[in-house]
């Protein structure tokens, strides 16, 4: 795996990814900008992919198609949906679930997408990779849950939690799963926590102010994976 498609979200993730690496060449596909960076022998090409499954989705079909990556990694925040998962930490995916894709009226699951299933499991060689990885933030293995919702209310982060047994939401993950596992392609989510459950909800850290702050916690820890990744 010597060509890594590493994608995030939003524009404070980019920045703290950008920070970490050494950018050699830059160039636009459609109306996104690619950022091709050397990390030791390995090859990456990083992108902002935007808010939401279908950004996602669509980011890491070019990665796939236009690029040829061997792998896909997705690293940036979450909100902890677990009372055992506190700011700070990090949360790898073992698996990926669509919380709000929704087809109980053709008698699936919640969460079931036909063709796919209701989980989605990474790559179980990244994951043995990131299982060993230690750093300064307490690191969990779980579901991370994906939806085109921003969970702020408590009741919802429980229900999530209780269904699918979610460590952590976000809102691009599981549709990058989906788009690399129909593609075949190896894949992995890292998220580190901005929000938890476990505060009151007039104590919660503004999410806007610390995200690129949380975000150093999941690159610093990619880094790490890469140094493993053959």
């Amino acid at each position: 795996m010597n060509r890594i498609g590493l994608i995030v979200a939003m524009k404070e993730e980019l920045n703290a990814a950008l920070k970490e690496f050494e950018v050699i060449n830059e160039f636009k596909i459609f109306d996104l900008d690619f950022y091709e960076c050397k990390y030791k022998d390995k090859t990456c090409i990083l992108v902002q992919c935007g808010v939401g499954k279908v950004n996602a989705a669509r980011c890491a079909q070019i990665l796939i198609d236009k690029l040829e990556m061997d792998c896909i990694i997705n690293i940036g925040v979450a909100g902890s949906v677990s009372k055992y998962v506190n700011i700070y930490d990090v949360v790898v995916g073992e698996k990926l679930v669509q919380h709000d894709f929704d087809l109980k009226i053709f008698d699936h699951k919640r969460g079931h997408i036909p063709n796919v299933g209701v989980y989605m499991d990474c790559d179980p060689y990244l994951v043995k990779l990131a299982k060993d990885i230690k750093i300064d933030s307490k690191v969990h293995l779980g579901t991370i849950a994906s939806g085109d919702i921003f969970v702020t209310e408590l009741a919802m982060g429980e229900k999530i939690n209780n269904k699918f047994n979610a460590l952590c939401v976000e809102m691009e993950g599981a549709a990058i799963a989906q788009t690399c596992y129909l593609s075949n392609i190896p894949f992995l989510v890292i998220r580190s926590i901005s929000d938890s459950p476990n505060k009151e909800a007039n104590n919660h850290i503004n999410f806007d102010d610390f995200v690129e702050e949380r975000s150093k916690v999941s690159v610093q820890f990619l880094k790490q994976l890469l140094n493993k990744i053959k």
